[in-house]
């Protein structure tokens, strides 16, 4: 046995002696070999001559501003401000103090004759702006025109037969495509970055007075501080957005505004046109979105709540009300609060409107007429109110303060209203403060039940059923909003 053992052994030893050792070989064949660096080459001419194509018409703005005191902003995360440090001096460690006169950013020359697109950002309040080309030559800048709503800004220089980008379309973008940035970030000029467009339609990253303008384009490519107003092109070198935006430093979150935009917004500031925008004058948002008052709207899934009409707005002039839901605009369906902003957008200042509107089970047609978007929505400030009447209702369950409205409190305090109840205090904490109820609110309305003296808002709020949710329709020096108090929300 032992003996068949060591001759079994002898006679693999010799076969495997026999197997010639293993020669290592490529499983791809060396022509596809080829062809496959074929293909890298051609993508890294592409990419090479993006920038080759569109860095001549990129300029470096350098502005300079008056000292001023100022403090660090919550938008510094958005904007193109990074952390400070030695390459980027723009920002105040402390808090406050004097800013840096200079600071630096992009743009794109449209025109041979010198006209640039940039961001208003960077262009805001600037004393004197100086452009500087790709051939090293350097022009004096000044204002063309800008509109703060998109954060675009037309400025000029004085020059001829100058490279101009070539503009694309934004519409046609798709998600996963190439992009391209080319700018000066932290005063590196002419940099030169790439990455993917990885979303469109991104809204509500930066609003004026509720008011969200540019859908922008999301990319992935590296941009820093000093890129604003800088192209974002596509693999063909033509521009598709403006690049605007950022969202922290190096998270790969980058927005430019579609070109598409800036082009229409452009062509109107070249042309010396000031911008208008219709206006209804509501603040709004999608059904659903709040939870804790999706059970009050029982028989419409689909809309956009009116959450408040401005005071002296063309809605205030309108039969619409707070806690209304617009599902149509002149019979086009909205499901989202952007989606009613685009279709107002549409239309033309001073044009009437017919909205769609579900209201406590019924549908009915709302006409309004547009107005003109204002630069600025100013409200009326709550002077401080000191009870004095007797006929009060203290803190409830709610965490409310009430007073009967008389005629001397309402021309005291100028309150557009003559009946109702009067908000004279909010409990800290309370459910009334998490709804944003405050001091001067008039109560005009609980649950469909008017609201004429303490009395009746006393009757009104027993009537109420606290658990599934207690609907206050409220007016603020003349602009009107609801509340929904809920116990135990």
């Amino acid at each position: 046995m032992r003996l068949s053992i060591l001759t079994l052994w002898v006679a693999l030893s010799t076969s495997f002696a026999a197997i010639p050792e293993a020669v290592p070989t490529s499983s791809v064949p060396a022509a596809a070999a080829e062809a496959g660096k074929d293909v890298v080459h051609q993508l890294n001419n592409a990419f090479a001559k993006v920038f080759e194509t569109v860095a001549p018409s990129v300029v470096i703005i350098e502005i300079s501003k008056k000292n001023e005191i100022t403090e660090s902003s919550p938008l510094d995360d958005l904007f193109f401000q990074g952390p400070p440090d030695e390459n980027n001096p723009r920002r105040n460690p402390g808090g406050g103090g004097v800013r840096p006169v200079q600071s630096e950013g992009s743009g794109f020359i449209v025109r041979p004759d010198g006209y640039i697109f940039t961001n208003f950002h960077v262009v805001e309040d600037a004393d004197k702006i100086d452009v500087k080309l790709r051939d090293g030559r350097d022009f004096p800048g000044r204002m063309v025109g800008t509109d703060k709503k998109t954060d675009i800004a037309v400025i000029k220089i004085d020059a001829k037969d100058l490279p101009v980008v070539q503009l694309g379309d934004s519409d046609a973008v798709r998600v996963g495509q190439f992009a391209f940035a080319i700018g000066a970030p932290f005063r590196l000029d002419y940099t030169f970055t790439y990455g993917v467009i990885s979303g469109k339609s991104r809204s509500k990253l930066l609003q004026s007075d509720g008011y969200s303008i540019s859908d922008y384009l999301q990319t992935d490519a590296s941009i820093n501080p000093g890129n604003s107003g800088g192209p974002l092109c596509d693999i063909d070198g033509k521009v598709i957005g403006m690049n605007t935006l950022i969202n922290g430093m190096n998270r790969g979150l980058g927005f430019a505004i579609p070109i598409n935009m800036a082009k229409e917004i452009g062509a109107e500031l070249v042309a010396g046109h000031k911008i208008v925008r219709p206006w209804l004058g509501i603040a709004i948002e999608t059904l659903g979105d709040d939870s804790e008052i999706r059970d009050l709207f029982k028989g419409t899934d689909k809309g956009v709540v009116v959450r408040r009409i401005e005071a002296d707005a063309p809605a205030s002039r309108s039969d619409l009300r707070p806690f209304d839901v617009i599902t149509e605009v002149d019979g086009a369906p909205v499901a989202t609060d952007t989606q009613l902003q685009h279709e107002i957008l549409k239309k033309r200042v001073g044009q009437n409107v017919d909205l769609t509107v579900w209201r406590k089970g019924r549908t009915i047609k709302v006409p309004i007429k547009t107005g003109e978007l204002p630069n600025e929505i100013r409200r009326a400030s709550n002077e401080p109110l000191r009870p004095s009447q007797p006929n009060q209702q203290g803190f409830g369950k709610f965490g409310l303060q009430v007073q009967e409205l008389t005629k001397d409190v309402a021309e005291r305090l100028h309150l557009p209203v003559e009946h109702g109840v009067v908000v004279t205090d909010v409990e800290d904490n309370s459910i009334a403060a998490a709804q944003d109820i405050q001091r001067e609110d008039v109560i005009t309305e609980v649950d469909g039940n008017s609201v004429t003296n303490l009395q009746s808002f006393r009757e009104a709020l027993n009537k109420a059923d606290p658990k599934r949710g207690v609907l206050l329709y409220l007016d603020r020096k003349g602009t009107k909003t609801f509340a929904v108090l809920k116990a135990g929300g």
